[in-house]
């Protein structure tokens, strides 16, 4: 009988994995044993990994500087050469009371030019170191539109006075044609004078604007105040009638009675009214 030699000797094991070799040389020099490998490389006869790419460096935006904001171009409250003060009405005065609310100011946009309007006409003017006379003329109104000025359509406004100025020009320029005669519907020292065109002589060139021709026109045009408000250059209203308030109780008219221009008391419960 044949003996078989079951020992082996100790520390060698016989693997069947030549075929396996072989077929990894033929597999670019991939090793499997057991095992395939891939992505394996022998380098000097050991397997390493294949390096990683590199992370791409992070891409920053050139930084932009910002734009410098623009200048906001000045707004225009009022676009009007018309002059405003106490009874103007209208879409101005509406614009008017929307430019004083606009500086401080708390009225009512309501169009029309009464007393809380006229008292913060004259807060805007003093704050804004104006002539403080509640009329709204070209200096008020340029201050109101942040310097911008307003072209005129025509003929350019004369240049605002003083209050005390005005009215004092106004009672000497009535005071220098007493004694001239009376004629209806007369307005100069050569043709005479009848009540309306006293008055409206006596304000020409004062920078005060009568809102009429008539005695009726004239006194409703204005705002009517108590006699102990009134200043010499105001307006002495009867009905029908109307005179130069001179001051210390004293009027000039032109007296349809006495047929000439005259200085003399005030008589009745006359209306006074201002123009300023």
């Amino acid at each position: 009988m044949a003996k078989h030699n079951t020992h082996r000797a100790v520390g060698r094991a016989t693997t069947p994995v030549s075929n396996a070799r072989v077929a990894a040389r033929g597999m670019g020099g991939a090793a499997v044993l057991g095992t395939v490998l891939v992505g394996s490389a022998f380098v000097g006869g050991t397997a390493q990994a294949a390096p990683a790419p590199a992370p791409a460096a992070p891409v920053t935006a050139p930084a932009v500087a910002p734009a410098a904001p623009e200048a906001a171009a000045p707004t225009v409250v009022l676009n009007t050469t018309e002059k405003l003060r106490w009874g103007s009405r209208g879409g101005n005065v509406a614009d008017l009371q929307s430019g004083l609310n606009q500086n401080g100011a708390n009225i009512a946009v309501d169009g029309k030019f009464g007393p809380r309007t006229h008292a913060a006409v004259k807060d805007f003017q003093r704050s804004n170191g104006l002539l403080v006379d509640g009329v709204v003329g070209p200096q008020t109104r340029g201050a109101l539109n942040g310097g911008v000025s307003v072209p005129s359509s025509g003929t350019s406004a004369p240049a605002k006075k003083s209050s005390s100025a005005s009215t004092s020009s106004i009672v000497e320029r009535a005071r220098s044609v007493v004694g001239t005669g009376y004629t209806w519907g007369g307005s100069s020292p050569s043709a005479g004078f009848d009540c309306s065109g006293l008055v409206t002589y006596a304000y020409q060139g004062s920078g005060l604007n009568l809102n009429g021709r008539t005695a009726s026109q004239i006194t409703n045009g204005g705002r009517t105040i108590s006699q102990s408000q009134a200043q010499p250059g105001d307006i002495v209203s009867w009905p029908g009638h109307i005179g130069i308030y001179a001051g210390n109780g004293q009027v000039i008219d032109a007296s349809g009675s006495k047929y000439r221009v005259t200085e003399r008391g005030i008589w009745g419960n006359p209306t006074f009214v201002t123009y300023r």
